[in-house]
Protein backbone atom coordinates (compact mmCIF):
# COMPACT_ATOMS: atom_id res chain seq x y z
CA UNK A 1 0.00 0.00 0.00
CA UNK A 2 1.68 3.00 -1.02
CA UNK A 3 0.61 6.35 0.55
CA UNK A 4 0.71 9.91 -1.34
CA UNK A 5 -0.67 13.11 0.01
CA UNK A 6 -3.17 14.60 -2.02
CA UNK A 7 -3.39 18.27 0.30
CA UNK A 8 -3.33 21.62 -1.53
CA UNK A 9 -0.45 24.12 -0.37
CA UNK A 10 -1.92 26.19 2.12
CA UNK A 11 -4.78 24.57 2.87
CA UNK A 12 -3.56 23.99 6.83
CA UNK A 13 -4.90 20.41 6.95
CA UNK A 14 -2.51 17.66 7.27
CA UNK A 15 -3.58 13.79 6.13
CA UNK A 16 -2.96 11.02 9.05
CA UNK A 17 -2.56 7.53 8.83
CA UNK A 18 -4.97 6.06 11.51
CA UNK A 19 -3.07 3.00 13.41
CA UNK A 20 -3.65 1.36 16.38
CA UNK A 21 -1.95 -0.28 19.35
CA UNK A 22 -3.69 -2.64 21.76
CA UNK A 23 -3.03 -2.68 25.50
CA UNK A 24 -3.87 -6.20 27.65
CA UNK A 25 -4.43 -4.79 30.90
CA UNK A 26 -5.54 -8.39 33.41
CA UNK A 27 -8.31 -9.93 31.51
CA UNK A 28 -9.46 -6.38 29.13
CA UNK A 29 -7.89 -5.35 26.10
CA UNK A 30 -7.61 -1.60 25.45
CA UNK A 31 -7.36 -0.08 22.01
CA UNK A 32 -5.09 2.93 21.49
CA UNK A 33 -5.57 5.61 18.55
CA UNK A 34 -2.78 6.82 16.94
CA UNK A 35 -1.39 8.67 14.02
CA UNK A 36 1.41 9.96 12.00
CA UNK A 37 1.45 12.20 8.94
CA UNK A 38 1.32 11.29 5.73
CA UNK A 39 4.29 12.88 4.36
CA UNK A 40 6.49 10.91 6.76
CA UNK A 41 5.17 7.45 5.22
CA UNK A 42 6.48 5.68 2.19
CA UNK A 43 4.21 2.67 2.33
CA UNK A 44 2.16 -0.13 4.53
CA UNK A 45 3.11 -3.48 4.40
CA UNK A 46 2.28 -7.06 5.50
CA UNK A 47 4.81 -8.01 8.64
CA UNK A 48 7.91 -9.57 6.27
CA UNK A 49 9.92 -12.02 7.71
CA UNK A 50 12.72 -10.38 10.08
CA UNK A 51 16.65 -10.80 10.80
CA UNK A 52 17.23 -10.42 14.46
CA UNK A 53 20.08 -8.25 15.57
CA UNK A 54 21.79 -9.18 18.76
CA UNK A 55 22.66 -6.78 21.22
CA UNK A 56 20.00 -3.92 19.76
CA UNK A 57 17.25 -2.47 22.56
CA UNK A 58 14.51 -4.59 22.64
CA UNK A 59 11.69 -2.66 20.94
CA UNK A 60 14.20 -3.57 17.58
CA UNK A 61 12.68 -6.81 16.07
CA UNK A 62 15.31 -7.01 13.31
CA UNK A 63 15.88 -6.05 10.05
CA UNK A 64 14.77 -6.87 6.49
CA UNK A 65 15.53 -6.23 2.94
CA UNK A 66 13.01 -3.91 1.18
CA UNK A 67 14.10 -3.29 -2.65
CA UNK A 68 17.83 -3.88 -1.48
CA UNK A 69 17.20 -1.43 1.25
CA UNK A 70 17.98 -2.43 4.46
CA UNK A 71 15.26 -1.34 6.56
CA UNK A 72 15.63 -1.63 10.53
CA UNK A 73 11.79 -2.55 12.28
CA UNK A 74 10.77 -0.63 15.29
CA UNK A 75 8.16 -3.05 17.22
CA UNK A 76 5.83 0.26 18.87
CA UNK A 77 4.30 -1.28 21.55
CA UNK A 78 7.41 -2.43 22.96
CA UNK A 79 8.71 1.07 22.16
CA UNK A 80 5.87 2.75 24.75
CA UNK A 81 6.07 -0.17 27.13
CA UNK A 82 2.60 -1.75 26.32
CA UNK A 83 2.01 -5.55 27.21
CA UNK A 84 0.73 -6.57 23.66
CA UNK A 85 -2.43 -9.15 23.57
CA UNK A 86 -1.16 -12.75 22.22
CA UNK A 87 -2.19 -13.42 18.41
CA UNK A 88 -2.20 -9.97 16.95
CA UNK A 89 0.44 -11.10 13.93
CA UNK A 90 -2.61 -11.81 11.30
CA UNK A 91 -3.36 -7.62 11.09
CA UNK A 92 -0.04 -6.38 11.97
CA UNK A 93 1.64 -3.96 9.41
CA UNK A 94 4.73 -1.91 8.96
CA UNK A 95 4.36 1.30 8.32
CA UNK A 96 7.44 2.49 6.49
CA UNK A 97 9.21 5.95 7.52
CA UNK A 98 10.80 7.99 6.01
CA UNK A 99 12.17 11.28 8.17
CA UNK A 100 15.56 12.92 9.09
CA UNK A 101 16.85 11.47 6.12
CA UNK A 102 16.30 7.64 7.96
CA UNK A 103 14.05 5.27 6.54
CA UNK A 104 12.83 3.01 9.45
CA UNK A 105 9.62 0.56 9.61
CA UNK A 106 7.24 0.87 12.39
CA UNK A 107 5.03 -2.43 13.69
CA UNK A 108 1.59 -1.56 14.69
CA UNK A 109 -1.42 -3.80 15.26
CA UNK A 110 -3.34 -2.51 13.07
CA UNK A 111 -3.50 0.45 9.92
CA UNK A 112 -7.22 1.36 9.88
CA UNK A 113 -7.82 4.55 7.19
CA UNK A 114 -6.12 8.34 6.07
CA UNK A 115 -7.64 10.64 8.00
CA UNK A 116 -7.65 14.35 6.88
CA UNK A 117 -7.77 17.45 9.76
CA UNK A 118 -7.28 20.52 10.23
CA UNK A 119 -4.35 21.84 12.00
CA UNK A 120 -6.87 24.14 13.41
CA UNK A 121 -8.74 21.11 15.56
CA UNK A 122 -4.87 19.74 16.52
CA UNK A 123 -4.42 20.62 20.44
CA UNK A 124 -0.63 20.93 21.77
CA UNK A 125 0.31 18.03 23.71
CA UNK A 126 0.55 20.44 26.96
CA UNK A 127 0.16 17.84 29.30
CA UNK A 128 3.11 16.16 28.66
CA UNK A 129 6.29 17.56 29.17
CA UNK A 130 9.40 17.53 26.81
CA UNK A 131 10.58 14.95 29.08
CA UNK A 132 7.35 13.54 29.89
CA UNK A 133 6.33 10.07 28.28
CA UNK A 134 2.92 8.72 28.09
CA UNK A 135 3.16 4.78 27.58
CA UNK A 136 6.88 5.26 26.90
CA UNK A 137 6.97 7.72 23.81
CA UNK A 138 6.28 11.22 23.33
CA UNK A 139 3.15 13.01 21.94
CA UNK A 140 3.50 15.97 19.84
CA UNK A 141 -0.27 16.98 19.53
CA UNK A 142 -3.85 15.50 20.22
CA UNK A 143 -7.19 15.59 18.59
CA UNK A 144 -10.74 14.48 18.53
CA UNK A 145 -12.17 11.91 16.36
CA UNK A 146 -15.56 10.66 16.16
CA UNK A 147 -17.62 8.88 19.71
CA UNK A 148 -15.80 11.26 21.49
CA UNK A 149 -12.49 9.45 20.89
CA UNK A 150 -9.40 11.09 21.22
CA UNK A 151 -6.42 9.87 18.42
CA UNK A 152 -2.48 10.80 19.74
CA UNK A 153 0.02 12.07 16.89
CA UNK A 154 3.47 10.18 18.26
CA UNK A 155 6.50 12.33 17.88
CA UNK A 156 8.26 9.19 16.22
CA UNK A 157 11.53 11.33 15.83
CA UNK A 158 12.30 10.42 19.87
CA UNK A 159 12.95 6.46 18.23
CA UNK A 160 15.53 7.95 16.03
CA UNK A 161 17.18 9.56 19.19
CA UNK A 162 17.02 6.38 20.86
CA UNK A 163 18.41 4.27 18.26
CA UNK A 164 21.02 7.30 18.22
CA UNK A 165 20.75 7.52 14.29
CA UNK A 166 19.77 11.36 14.77
CA UNK A 167 22.33 13.56 16.70
CA UNK A 168 22.27 17.29 16.15
CA UNK A 169 25.74 18.46 15.50
CA UNK A 170 25.23 21.39 18.87
CA UNK A 171 28.73 22.16 18.65
CA UNK A 172 29.06 23.66 15.44
CA UNK A 173 31.27 27.10 15.77
CA UNK A 174 30.53 30.02 12.71
CA UNK A 175 33.34 31.80 11.21
CA UNK A 176 33.70 35.20 13.07
CA UNK A 177 34.92 36.55 9.67
CA UNK A 178 31.60 36.87 8.59
CA UNK A 179 28.84 38.13 11.05
CA UNK A 180 25.19 38.70 10.50
CA UNK A 181 22.81 41.31 12.08
CA UNK A 182 19.04 42.06 12.19
CA UNK A 183 16.31 39.98 13.57
CA UNK A 184 15.38 36.13 12.73
CA UNK A 185 12.14 34.51 13.31
CA UNK A 186 12.02 30.84 14.21
CA UNK A 187 8.35 29.31 14.31
CA UNK A 188 8.41 25.53 15.75
CA UNK A 189 6.24 24.14 18.13
CA UNK A 190 9.50 22.00 20.45
CA UNK A 191 11.17 23.98 22.46
CA UNK A 192 13.99 21.75 21.85
CA UNK A 193 14.47 22.37 18.14
CA UNK A 194 14.19 26.29 18.62
CA UNK A 195 17.00 26.26 21.35
CA UNK A 196 18.90 24.27 18.73
CA UNK A 197 17.88 26.85 16.12
CA UNK A 198 18.56 29.79 18.17
CA UNK A 199 21.47 29.28 19.64
CA UNK A 200 23.07 28.34 15.71
CA UNK A 201 21.54 31.97 14.62
CA UNK A 202 22.60 33.83 17.50
CA UNK A 203 26.05 32.83 17.34
CA UNK A 204 25.90 33.74 13.69
CA UNK A 205 24.57 37.16 15.30
CA UNK A 206 20.83 37.64 14.45
CA UNK A 207 18.90 38.91 16.97
CA UNK A 208 16.10 36.06 17.60
CA UNK A 209 12.22 35.86 18.19
CA UNK A 210 10.92 32.79 19.17
CA UNK A 211 7.18 31.42 17.80
CA UNK A 212 5.56 28.10 19.14
CA UNK A 213 2.98 27.71 15.49
CA UNK A 214 1.90 29.49 12.70
CA UNK A 215 -0.85 32.02 14.15
CA UNK A 216 1.97 33.09 16.75
CA UNK A 217 4.09 33.66 13.73
CA UNK A 218 1.95 35.68 11.96
CA UNK A 219 1.29 37.72 15.27
CA UNK A 220 4.81 38.41 15.96
CA UNK A 221 5.28 39.86 11.89
CA UNK A 222 2.16 42.21 12.94
CA UNK A 223 4.07 43.33 16.13
CA UNK A 224 7.06 43.79 14.10
CA UNK A 225 5.53 45.80 11.40
CA UNK A 226 3.72 48.21 14.16
CA UNK A 227 7.50 48.12 15.57
CA UNK A 228 9.68 48.95 11.82
CA UNK A 229 6.85 50.05 9.62
CA UNK A 230 7.93 49.99 6.04
CA UNK A 231 11.86 49.18 7.39
CA UNK A 232 10.85 45.60 8.71
CA UNK A 233 12.52 44.12 5.53
CA UNK A 234 15.81 45.66 6.07
CA UNK A 235 15.12 45.12 10.12
CA UNK A 236 13.86 41.41 9.73
CA UNK A 237 16.45 39.01 7.60
CA UNK A 238 14.72 35.46 7.87
CA UNK A 239 12.30 33.59 9.06
CA UNK A 240 12.97 29.79 10.21
CA UNK A 241 9.77 27.78 9.83
CA UNK A 242 9.08 24.07 11.33
CA UNK A 243 6.29 22.45 9.15
CA UNK A 244 4.57 20.64 11.87
CA UNK A 245 2.54 22.75 13.88
CA UNK A 246 -0.68 22.62 16.04
CA UNK A 247 -3.33 25.71 14.91
CA UNK A 248 -1.70 26.82 11.64
CA UNK A 249 1.48 24.45 9.76
CA UNK A 250 4.66 26.10 8.42
CA UNK A 251 3.51 25.82 4.53
CA UNK A 252 0.22 27.89 5.94
CA UNK A 253 1.68 30.36 7.87
CA UNK A 254 4.58 30.79 4.52
CA UNK A 255 1.27 31.58 2.01
CA UNK A 256 0.04 33.71 4.23
CA UNK A 257 3.11 35.32 5.08
CA UNK A 258 3.84 35.56 1.32
CA UNK A 259 0.35 36.82 0.04
CA UNK A 260 0.87 39.93 2.40
CA UNK A 261 2.99 42.61 0.54
CA UNK A 262 4.40 44.14 3.88
CA UNK A 263 6.26 40.42 4.68
CA UNK A 264 5.98 39.03 0.80
CA UNK A 265 9.95 40.16 0.48
CA UNK A 266 11.27 38.20 3.83
CA UNK A 267 12.78 35.05 2.88
CA UNK A 268 11.44 31.62 4.45
CA UNK A 269 13.83 28.24 5.14
CA UNK A 270 11.24 25.44 6.27
CA UNK A 271 13.54 23.46 8.98
CA UNK A 272 11.76 20.21 9.80
CA UNK A 273 11.74 16.29 9.89
CA UNK A 274 9.75 15.67 7.12
CA UNK A 275 12.36 14.46 4.22
CA UNK A 276 11.58 13.82 0.62
CA UNK A 277 11.30 15.50 -2.57
CA UNK A 278 7.91 16.28 -2.90
CA UNK A 279 7.69 17.84 0.53
CA UNK A 280 10.40 20.22 -0.50
CA UNK A 281 8.32 20.96 -3.74
CA UNK A 282 5.40 21.83 -1.32
CA UNK A 283 7.73 23.65 0.85
CA UNK A 284 8.79 25.73 -2.83
CA UNK A 285 5.19 26.07 -3.68
CA UNK A 286 4.19 27.68 -0.24
CA UNK A 287 7.04 30.71 -1.03
CA UNK A 288 10.19 28.67 0.93
CA UNK A 289 13.51 29.55 -0.47
CA UNK A 290 14.82 27.10 0.81
CA UNK A 291 14.06 23.61 2.91
CA UNK A 292 16.32 21.50 5.33
CA UNK A 293 16.02 18.47 7.07
CA UNK A 294 16.91 18.53 10.50
CA UNK A 295 19.52 19.61 12.04
CA UNK A 296 23.32 19.73 10.96
CA UNK A 297 24.59 22.93 12.00
CA UNK A 298 27.30 23.74 9.13
CA UNK A 299 24.70 22.80 6.18
CA UNK A 300 22.26 25.06 8.68
CA UNK A 301 24.69 28.46 8.67
CA UNK A 302 26.20 27.79 5.10
CA UNK A 303 22.11 28.06 3.64
CA UNK A 304 20.87 30.82 5.54
CA UNK A 305 23.98 32.66 5.05
CA UNK A 306 23.84 32.37 1.45
CA UNK A 307 19.91 33.20 1.67
CA UNK A 308 20.33 36.33 3.80
CA UNK A 309 23.27 37.31 1.54
CA UNK A 310 20.85 37.02 -1.65
CA UNK A 311 18.40 39.39 -0.04
CA UNK A 312 20.43 41.98 1.15
CA UNK A 313 22.11 42.90 -1.97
Amino acid sequence: MNIESSLKIGSNEMELVDFRIFKQEEDRVYEGIYGINVSKVREIIKLPKLTELPGTPEFIEGIFDLRSVVIPVVNLAKWMRIDEPENLQKNSRVIITEFNNVLIGFIVHEAKRIRRISWADIEPASFVSDNTTLDGSKITGVTKIEGDNVLLILDLESVIQDLGLYEPDTNFIASKDEMFSGIALILDDSSTARKIVKEALVNMGFDVLEARDGEEGLEKLDELYELYGKDLSQRLKIIISDVEMPRMDGFHFAANAKEDERFSTIPIVFNTSISGHFSEERGAEAGGESYLVKFKASEFHDEVARIVRAHTK
